[in-house]
């Protein structure tokens, strides 16, 4: 009954079935918002619209499908999938590579009737060929007057390799959603910060306790005024507070520190900082003019005590500069950093200060996922190579030849042709 259940396990049509379901649940979780407030489950799946007939946020929530890559369900298919390719590795292709590597000879000429590339040569001596298989890199083994070929052996590999490449691309899968974490900060220029706005995290995850500070943060724009690229310059410190590591990162180029990247994802502003003719430095804060989509600020300048007469302040970049208006609406003039200009009373603008973006994410199942389809790579160039066997039985002055491959059979007619020419 074990041997019996180990082929079931082993059994292609078995391993496709696993793979079906991990496939059906992957699109699940690429169509379902993963890691999403409760909020927006119930808005985009109500009780009143279920989707398909029977999706609602209630029974989303409870199957785990908010979450779909660290439920234990899903990780029961994936160790399923994972025992499947192990039992056929074991139970299918080692023993038929060790029958690979045996000699298999023909100990009778009806054996070659079976083959469908065979002849009968008369009045041939069997050296002649052999000299002309040799030189085909074919391996050569005789008994007599029974001879047995094979080249290619490597090809018969690359079955196994492709179990073992799946299994580290499962095996990293699982190491990453245990252990890995993705949170999103969002921090002012010269401020360092830990990590606490965390997003997803494993059931093993432990945070670190890192301590970054932003040195300085700033946008390259094209000439047509587009944003080209972000850059924030950050520090790693220590327990002392003392700088252990430092790199600018832009979009796509993040910091990696002991498994940890730092990677730049968006950028805010939230104050001005004036000087007005009293030597006073006042800063206001920017709130969003439309909605978090569009990189419009606004604030409220006062030119008095009563905070009733003022201007307002309007800007949309990162290039030095800010545009103000009157109460009524009525545009004053552009203001530059450190340029002095008198609108109400004199007023210089010292400092836009801005924030930057940064999603820090640790996955350690990615080496082992990188190495698994490293190996697939190398299984697929090494299944190329045909396996191809050739049999040779010498019998009452006749010279019985034949061959079989398992790709390529165009090829290895060919071949045989030269041989027997």
């Amino acid at each position: 009954m074990k041997q019996k259940l180990f082929r079931t396990i082993a059994d292609l049509r078995f391993s496709i079935f696993i793979l079906l379901l991990i496939s059906f649940c992957s699109i699940l979780g690429t169509v379902i918002e993963q890691d999403q407030s409760v909020e927006i489950y119930k808005l985009n799946y109500p009780l009143t619209n279920p989707i398909l007939g029977f999706l609602t946020w209630d029974r989303i929530l409870q199957l785990g499908l908010d979450h779909v890559y660290r439920t234990w369900w899903f990780f029961l298919l994936i160790f399923l999938f994972g025992f499947s390719l192990i039992s056929c590795t074991f139970l299918q292709q080692f023993p038929s590579l060790k029958v690979a590597r045996r000699c298999q000879f023909f100990r009778t000429t009806e054996q070659f009737y079976r083959l469908k590339i065979s002849t009968i040569l008369k009045n041939v001596s069997s050296p002649k060929i052999l000299v002309r298989i040799q030189q085909a890199q074919y391996s050569i083994f005789q008994q007599k007057n029974i001879i047995y070929c094979y080249k290619g052996l490597i090809g018969r590999i690359a079955p196994i390799l492709v179990h073992f490449s799946m299994i580290l691309v499962l095996l990293g899968t699982i190491i990453g959603s245990l252990f890995g974490f993705k949170a999103q900060e969002i921090v002012p220029k010269t401020e360092q910060f830990h990590i606490q706005n965390i997003l997803t995290s494993g059931q093993l995850t432990t945070i670190p306790e890192t301590s970054v500070r932003i040195n300085d943060f700033w946008i390259n724009y094209t000439k047509s005024k587009t944003i080209s690229q972000f850059y924030s310059d950050l520090s790693v410190l220590n327990s002392d507070g003392k700088e252990i590591d430092r790199k600018t990162i832009s979009v796509n180029y993040p910091l990696v520190y002991k498994g940890l990247y730092y990677y730049q994802t968006d950028w805010n502003l939230i104050g001005l900082r004036f000087q007005t003719k009293n030597n006073e430095i006042l800063e206001y804060p920017l709130v969003n003019a439309l909605n978090n989509q569009n990189k419009v600020w606004l604030t409220w300048i006062a030119q008095d005590s009563t905070l009733n007469n003022g201007l307002i302040g309007i800007i949309d970049n990162l290039e030095g500069y800010c545009s103000i208006y009157d109460e009524s609406g009525q545009f004053l003039g552009n203001l530059e950093l450190n340029e002095t200009k008198n609108f109400i009373e004199p007023l210089t603008l010292l400092e836009i200060i801005s924030s930057t973006g940064l999603q820090i994410k640790t996955d350690l199942g990615i080496p082992i996922i990188y190495s698994g389809f490293f190996l697939l790579m190398i299984s697929t160039l090494i299944s190329y190579v045909t396996y191809s066997q050739i049999w040779i039985v010498e019998k009452q002055n006749q010279l019985f030849i034949g061959g079989t491959t398992n790709r390529a059979l165009f090829d290895f007619e060919l071949e045989f042709f030269k041989f027997i020419k």
